[in-house]
């Protein structure tokens, strides 16, 4: 199969063709023959865009899986453009030994989802790392069950058997957390300097146990100079923002939506969500990612924290495109490049992230002149609801390629 049309990396957008031979790409050029599929000049194709930070609520205890499950994760994502994500490890059976985790693999095998999974092993307590190379996650503030830590001091001592790994961080600093427990507001309970105190706390751990950190939905302004002194003295570490902390604020919180628009960290002021639009053009944020985390509308009004974004990830991307005016290649470096680079050490022979040969056919296309209004009606996610209802972005998803198959 040829595919044709505008093509974007991050070093540059070109007319040209891809060659597909079962499930990866075998070729690109422009004289190539004749093409099977042809985008025109409103759409651009991107490698497969990837998420890295998403709750899909799929375990084997099944227990959460009325709010979400492998295929529904997958088919929401599809919509949205996402061909592959990687799945967080606070589960209620969370995998963090190589049998929970191996468990948790196999139940997603069984589920056979559109898309491919990435699966976070979780860090906690007492926690050891497993015998075969995975990306971890370590929760400093409380989360689903008990796979969290009550003190920096705890953290610190099992991250000790974690040297060399590949550990991505929540932070939020769960003695600040503690001490703003009876605050007035979600906002309150949960202010900035809990972020910025843990991030000097993860940075330093990064530092000392030679990690391959990552800094989870970053929200903070101010904790922005932290990173990128870090960097300059060579820490690695690269760093996420979500859809919800680049388009909303605390100015949107209405007493009507304030059980829809909570999630942890929470919104900030205008100011921090400029701060995160800054720092993702100029590369101080390395991945756009969703932090799915689907629940009912029933368990937000409750208090539980968190929005699914999967379903409206494509047209987002537009939004930043179009509306803020970055470039095509900005967005194929944090949507497309820099996911890839993220999974691609667990994932063999599968690879993500450019049109280049050797890499697995899974393509986004975007249409940059067809506006889409997100309806409650059009989602695929299990739990039914997107904070982005009523919001018309200017571009739409045009097309999906999953391993050299178009999916929609």
């Amino acid at each position: 199969m040829i595919i044709q049309g505008t093509l974007v990396s991050s070093s540059g957008t070109f007319k040209s063709q891809i060659r597909v031979d079962g499930n990866f790409i075998v070729d690109v050029g422009t004289n190539l023959g004749q093409a099977d599929i042809t985008f025109s000049d409103d759409c651009l194709i991107f490698a497969g865009m990837g998420d890295i930070h998403i709750h899909a609520r799929d375990d084997v205890s099944e227990s959460q899986t009325y709010k979400e499950d492998f295929c529904t994760a997958g088919a929401a994502a599809i919509n949205g453009g996402v061909v592959h994500v990687a799945d967080m490890p606070n589960n209620p059976v969370p995998p963090i030994t190589d049998e929970s985790y191996l468990e948790k693999a196999r139940h997603l095998e069984k589920r056979n989802p559109p898309i491919h999974f990435t699966l976070y092993a979780g860090i906690g307590p007492g926690t050891r790392p497993l015998t075969f190379a995975v990306p971890y996650k370590a929760y400093m503030g409380p989360s689903v069950g008990d796979l969290f830590f009550k003190t920096l001091e705890q953290l610190d001592e099992t991250l000790s058997h974690y040297r060399g790994c590949n550990v991505s961080f929540h932070c939020e600093d769960p003695i600040l957390l503690e001490e703003h427990a009876d605050a007035a507001t979600h906002e309150a309970k949960r202010p900035t300097e809990c972020e910025i105190s843990a991030t000097r706390f993860a940075l330093q751990m990064i530092e000392k146990y030679d990690l391959k950190g990552k800094l989870c939905h970053y929200s903070v302004g101010e904790g922005l100079p932290l990173i990128r002194e870090a960097r300059s003295r060579g820490v690695k570490v690269t760093c996420e923002v979500t859809p919800h902390h680049l388009y909303f604020d605390q100015s949107d919180l209405t007493d009507e939506n304030r059980g829809k628009m909570q999630m942890n960290p929470p919104l900030r002021t205008i100011s921090d969500r400029q701060a995160m639009l800054a720092a993702l053009r100029e590369g101080t944020l390395d991945y756009l990612a969703t932090d799915h985390a689907p629940h009912t509308l029933e368990e937000n009004e409750q208090g539980i924290s968190g929005q699914p974004h999967l379903d409206t990830f494509g047209a987002f991307v537009t939004w930043l495109i179009l509306d803020q005016k970055f470039t095509p290649e900005q967005a194929a470096l944090f949507c497309s490049e820099n996911p890839g680079d993220f999974v691609n050490p667990y994932i063999s022979p599968k690879k993500f992230g450019k049109i280049e040969p050797g890499y697995t056919a899974s393509l986004t296309v975007l249409n940059l002149k067809q506006p889409v209004t997100i309806k409650r009606e059009d989602l695929k996610t299990k739990c039914g609801w997107s904070p982005f209802e009523g919001i018309t972005f200017p571009g739409s998803v045009e097309a999906v390629f999953i391993e050299g198959r178009q999916v929609r």
